[in-house]
């Protein structure tokens, strides 16, 4: 049998542009990056390098100390948004700290958003307080919720609320946003589902229930990966890590939202330690060719997975 042949290194790197392109144009879903990993560059160095690195979108940060200040929305997103569009890319949703309609500065986030035609927007903030019980607590924030939902129709947009990890979280167990949403209309409250802080709270099955609970409140979903390791004084502590490095099932979980018929936003974050982009730094301790390397091994390990799922 002759030696089956082999590509040198050169000529791998010389056919990653190409193979990546490729990927790109089958995948269905459009991957946007979350602007926070890209705190340290603004206009259009922002839109130059996330069209670089082979991004197809842009979740901006509309928030204090993100991309575009809440209090200055009307004059600042449109402008970004236009360099973006420029470069290619899509904007398919913000990033707010809108918790619910008395949110300063909400209705003109929202007013301007829809202005632009952008129609999603991550959301959240809900907590649980002391020792009520908290079916009563869940209870009792369905007409903030109401207000929230009306708000949204007003202006056709929707608010995706962003599942984290963590005790005394509205959304942790992601079955408490079903109690809340399902009596709702999905195109004006939804779900962003992070499926790493999922299988933080759910390793073992919890992450394949719950996935499957959001049904027609699935909006959104947030990709990034973790393992568990231990700290300095031996307790056990999530640890984020580059995709696929992680406990985080990738693969089926890709081959579910394909059978979901998920359309998108679809989002990369960067959380394991980047020389100050994980936590979205105006400056850099690593060079940004090192930053940029590893975000573009990232979004090429989440095209294989959707391209693996034909998705």
């Amino acid at each position: 049998m002759e030696p089956r042949p082999t590509l040198s290194r050169r000529a791998l790197f010389a056919a990653a542009p190409l193979l990546m392109t490729r990927a790109r144009a089958n995948s269905r879903l459009k991957i946007a990056i979350f602007s926070k990993h890209l705190q340290f560059l603004a206009g259009e160095e922002l839109a130059q390098a996330a069209a670089d690195i082979g991004f197809d979108g842009v979740d901006i940060t509309v928030r204090k100390g993100g991309h575009v200040a809440a209090e200055r929305v009307a004059q600042d997103l449109p402008p970004l948004v236009a360099s973006l569009r420029k470069h290619g890319l899509e904007v398919p949703m913000i990033t707010a700290d809108i918790v619910d309609t008395a949110t300063p500065f909400t209705e003109e986030i929202l007013k301007t958003m829809a202005a632009l035609e952008i129609r999603n927007y991550r959301w959240g903030g809900l907590t649980y307080q002391g020792a009520q019980p908290f079916a009563a607590q869940l209870e009792a924030m369905k007409p903030r919720i109401a207000k929230l939902a009306a708000l949204n129709a007003r202006y056709q947009v929707c608010a995706m609320y962003h599942t984290h990890s963590g005790t005394g979280v509205v959304g942790a167990p992601i079955w408490d946003l079903h109690i809340l949403l399902k009596d709702f209309d999905p195109k004006a409250v939804g779900v962003n589902y992070d499926v790493g802080h999922a299988t933080i709270e759910g390793g073992v099955g919890g992450w394949i229930d719950s996935f499957r609970i959001t049904g027609p409140h699935l909006r959104g979903i947030a990709v990034k990966d973790f393992a568990w390791s231990k700290d300095a004084k031996g307790n056990w502590q999530a640890q984020w890590k580059p995709l696929g490095e992680g406990m985080v099932r990738f693969p089926q979980f890709f081959a579910m939202v394909a059978d979901s018929g998920f359309s998108g936003p679809l989002q990369l974050h960067f959380e394991y330690p980047l020389g100050g982009a994980d936590g979205g730094k105006s400056k850099l301790t690593l060079g940004r060719d090192e930053v940029f390397g590893a975000m573009k091994r990232d979004l090429g390990k989440l095209r294989g997975y959707l391209a693996q799922a034909n998705l």
